[in-house]
C-alpha cells in the first residue's frame, strides 16, 4: 500500500506486484488530483525522455511546494485574507484546469460530484484559514501526514492488511505527528494545526471519492467548479475581515492556476512513466521543499522540533512503501 500527500494510493499491498517496473497494473488513484492512472508498459526510455522525465518530477513537485509557500506568503503580512485568498485560488485554478480540457479537445468539465466540490473546498478553506497562524514548513508536514492517515486508514477499513513493517512505519509517523503537536514553547499554534490536520482529512477524502474517474483533470476541472458556491459563501460570511492587495491577489491567482492546476496536470504525465511506488517516493520530498523554501525565502526558522518531527514522519511514509 503506497499512499502519498500528492502522490499515489495502490489498492494493493506492497510486494503484490513488481513495484520496480517503471509502470505497473495496479489501479493508481491521484491524491487531490482525483483519477485512475491507466496502466501503461515499460519500455527502455532513451536519455533525452528520461531527462524529461526528471524535469516534469521536479517541476511538478517544485507546484505542490509552492501551494503552501505562496498562501504563507500571501497571509502571514495580512495581503489578503484565508477567505479572499481560498476564493481566488478556486476561481483561478478551475479557469486553468477548464482551460486545458478544452485544449485537450473535450467539450467541457464534466464527473465531478457535490461531494468532492465539498471535500476539494474544505481543504481549501482549512488550508488558508491555517497559514494565517502556522509556518509554511510545519504546516506541510501536518498536511502531509494527516492526508497519509487518511488514505491508510480507509484502506486497512476497506481490509487491506499491512505487513509488518508497514504497522512500524505507520507508528513511526503518527509518533512523529504527536511529538510535533505536544505543548511547549516551539509547538504549533493548536487551532492553526488542527485546521491543518482537516485540510489533509478533506483532501484524503477528496481523493478517494474521486478514485475511478475517467479523465483526472475534466473531473477536477468540475469538483473546482461545484467547489466556486461554497468558497463564495465563506467569503461573503467572512467580508468584514476582507482585506485584498494586488500582491496578495496574485499570490492567490499564482496558487490556484500555476501550482494547484499546473501541478495537477504535470503530475498526470509523469506518474504513469514513474509508476505507484516511485511516485510514492518522490512525493516524500514535498514537506521538504516545502521546509527549506520556508526558511529561505519566507524567514522561518527550522526549530530541533520540526526537523525531528519531519524526519520521523518522512522515515515513517518511506516505510509503508516497503515490500512485506
Amino acid at each position: 500500500m503506497a499512499v502519498t500527500t500528492a502522490g499515489v494510493v495502490r489498492r494493493d499491498l506492497p510486494g503484490d506486484s513488481d513495484d520496480d517496473a517503471p509502470c505497473d497494473d495496479a489501479t493508481v488513484v491521484t491524491l487531490g488530483r482525483s483519477g485512475a492512472i491507466p496502466p501503461c508498459q515499460p519500455e527502455a526510455a532513451p536519455a533525452a525522455s528520461r531527462l524529461r522525465t526528471i524535469a516534469l518530477t521536479v517541476a511538478t513537485l517544485v507546484c505542490f511546494a509552492a501551494n503552501s509557500l505562496l498562501c504563507r506568503a500571501a497571509l502571514r503580512p495580512r495581503l489578503v485574507d484565508a477567505a479572499t485568498f481560498t476564493s481566488i485560488r478556486l476561481v483561478s485554478g478551475a479557469a486553468a484546469l477548464a482551460l486545458i480540457v478544452i485544449l485537450r479537445g473535450r467539450a467541457r468539465p464534466g464527473g465531478g460530484s457535490f461531494g468532492a466540490g465539498l471535500a476539494l473546498f474544505l481543504y481549501a478553506a482549512a488550508f488558508s484559514l491555517a497559514y494565517v497562524r502556522i509556518g509554511a514548513g510545519v504546516g506541510a508536514l501536518l498536511l502531509f501526514g494527516a492526508v497519509q492517515v487518511t488514505m491508510l486508514g480507509w484502506t486497512v477499513a476497506r481490509g487491506a492488511r499491512p505487513g509488518a513493517v508497514q504497522w512500524v512505519g505507520i507508528a513511526v509517523a503518527l509518533g512523529g505527528l504527536a511529538y510535533l503537536g505536544l505543548p511547549g514553547a516551539s509547538a504549533p499554534d493548536p487551532i492553526g494545526a488542527l485546521l491543518m490536520i482537516t485540510a489533509g482529512v478533506a483532501w484524503g477524502a477528496y481523493s478517494l471519492r474521486g478514485r475511478s474517474a475517467r479523465d483526472p483533470i475534466a473531473t477536477n476541472a468540475d469538483n473546482f467548479l461545484r467547489a466556486l458556491p461554497f468558497t463564495i459563501a465563506l467569503s461573503v460570511a467572512l467580508l468584514r475581515d476582507r482585506v485584498a492587495t494586488g500582491e496578495g491577489i496574485l499570490l492567490a491567482a499564482a496558487s490556484g492556476a500555476l501550482a494547484s492546476a499546473g501541478g495537477y496536470s504535470l503530475w498526470y504525465a509523469v506518474v504513469p512513466i514513474l509508476g505507484a511506488t516511485r511516485s510514492a517516493a518522490v512525493q516524500l520530498t514535498v514537506p521538504v521543499l516545502a521546509g527549506i523554501g520556508a526558511t529561505a525565502l519566507l524567514g522561518e526558522h527550522l526549530t530541533a522540533r520540526i526537523a525531528i518531527s519531519g524526519a520521523a514522519i518522512l522515515a515513517g511514509i518511506a516505510l509503508t512503501l516497503r515490500r512485506r
